[in-house]
């Protein structure tokens, strides 16, 4: 498993890649202390009726790795897989989940309504920010449901609050709480 971070979307691209790949990010602000060892997601995943793909190098001793950061996970053989990244209030990447939860709590910031306060809240008591990554234009409908249950998951296991970039957050149940149009930069 790589590490490639930071997780914020890049405004700098050589031309060539910035027309060929758009990527579309997601987030999950997680109050739970650690995150579910990957083992977890996939069983969940294979539950739901997917069939992750995990990189062909991954250990499986990784699997039961509570403190990863990286992972790629397929849902199609064809199609470019999901990146899935976690940082923490502590640790390595602690520099990039903090300035991630401060960039969100300033543009919930705008806000003054009691959604807002609700989103408000979950980002200030957030103790990792999972985020899932994935090439727009190469991406199907098999692909966006693939990412729903990841984003799923850690929403149910974690106590989080689902993030979707030029959308906005959802309640558990999928409604968008608070809608944010504007593109995160």
């Amino acid at each position: 498993m790589a590490k490639e971070l930071p997780i914020l979307p890049s405004t700098v691209q050589p031309a060539d890649e910035a027309q060929a790949e758009s990527f579309q990010y997601s987030r999950v602000f997680c109050q739970k202390e650690n995150s579910p060892p990957l083992r977890l997601l996939m069983e969940f995943l294979k539950s739901r009726g997917q069939t992750p793909i995990a990189p062909p190098d991954m250990d499986d001793t990784m699997l039961d790795e509570w403190a990863w950061v990286q992972v790629t996970l397929g849902y199609d053989r064809d199609r470019k897989p999901i990146q899935v990244l976690c940082v923490r209030d502590r640790g390595t990447y602690q520099d990039v989940f903090d300035k991630e939860k401060a960039q969100f709590l300033d543009l919930v910031s705008a806000h003054d309504d009691i959604e807002a306060g609700l989103v408000r809240e979950y980002i200030e008591r957030a103790r990792f920010i999972l985020t899932t990554r994935f090439v727009q234009n190469d991406i199907t409908d098999e692909g966006y449901d693939f990412n729903g249950w990841i984003l799923e998951f850690y929403q149910e296991q974690c106590n989080g609050i689902v993030q979707i970039d030029n959308q906005g957050f959802y309640s558990p149940k999928g409604d968008l709480i608070l809608d944010l149009s504007v593109k995160v930069e």
